[in-house]
């Protein structure tokens, strides 16, 4: 228990445990608006784009590189850049084209990636932390950064929460009542993707698919409504998250990585769930 106690305390520990709450935000809104999209693999497909922008700035070299905030940053253009391009295919033909997009985009940002980390073996352990990424190396800057931008992405839903829930689930109808929906696609879009490019340092490109797209999955089998699915997903994100946090005090597993697993597993939990309940209204009917 001394043990349990003494970690618990550390400066490591919180960073991690506040990096979570940050997640699980992200998770609820960003997470929870991909999936009413149809777009969770936008999800995936930007945090590709954002490893490789993150790796065309330490390529680039210079003051740029020295900053970790830097290639972050360089990360969240590329995959704001995907994002439009995405929701640029889907204003114009439709789901199946934007599919094809993020596909695209996913494949030659990974090209681009590898090649750039070549250029760059002196630095491709900074790239590779950005792919794998560790909550419990998050430092104070970090978080100031993945702060402002929560809070940013926060301030955007509720500025624009009722042109967002219009376009999300009737776009025709948004189009015919007057609104220019267009625009409010770009930015959820945008919004989405730049979610996904902060969470990088923290949860890595390889699993941030799961712990901003699998909670919000797991919500909508669970909820019947926007605003329930939306806390559900913020739950599930940091609940997966605490409960990794504490287990990784016993057993030297990944936080990231186990926080991920568990995050994707409540998917199955809850499919389990739903498939009992049917079950049991066919049976007593």
């Amino acid at each position: 228990m001394a043990d349990l106690a003494e970690y618990l305390q550390s400066p490591f520990v919180w960073r991690a445990a506040l990096g979570l709450l940050f997640i699980a935000i992200n998770a609820a809104l960003a997470g929870a608006f991909a999936a009413f999209r149809s777009a969770t693999f936008l999800i995936s497909g930007a945090a590709h784009a954002a490893l490789a922008g993150a790796a065309l700035v330490l390529v680039a070299g210079g003051a740029l590189a020295q900053s970790d905030i830097s290639p972050v940053l360089g990360g969240a253009v590329f995959a704001i850049g995907l994002a439009l391009l995405a929701a640029a295919a889907r204003d114009t033909q439709g789901q199946r084209e934007t599919d094809v997009t993020i596909g695209v985009g996913f494949a030659f940002s990974m090209a681009l990636a590898v090649l750039l980390i070549s250029l760059i073996p002196d630095k491709a352990a900074r790239v590779w932390g950005i792919l794998l990424g560790d909550l419990l190396l998050l430092t104070a800057g970090d978080l100031w950064v993945l702060g402002l931008t929560t809070a940013l992405i926060v301030l955007c839903f509720a500025i624009f929460w009722r042109p967002f829930i219009f376009v999300t689930f009737d776009m025709e109808g948004a189009q015919a009542f007057g609104l220019r929906a267009a625009p409010y696609n770009y930015l959820l879009f945008a919004l989405i993707g730049l979610s996904t490019a902060v969470l990088l340092k923290s949860v890595g490109a390889i699993v941030v698919f799961a712990m901003l797209a699998a909670p919000a999955a797991t919500a909508r089998l669970l909820a019947h409504s926007v605003r329930r699915t939306m806390a559900y997903a913020f739950l599930i994100a940091l609940l997966s998250g605490v409960v990794a946090l504490l287990l990784s005090s016993v057993v030297r597993f990944s936080v990231s990585g186990l926080a991920a697993l568990l995050a994707s597993g409540s998917y199955f939990v809850g499919r389990g769930y739903v498939w009992l309940a049917e079950r049991q209204v066919a049976n007593s009917a």
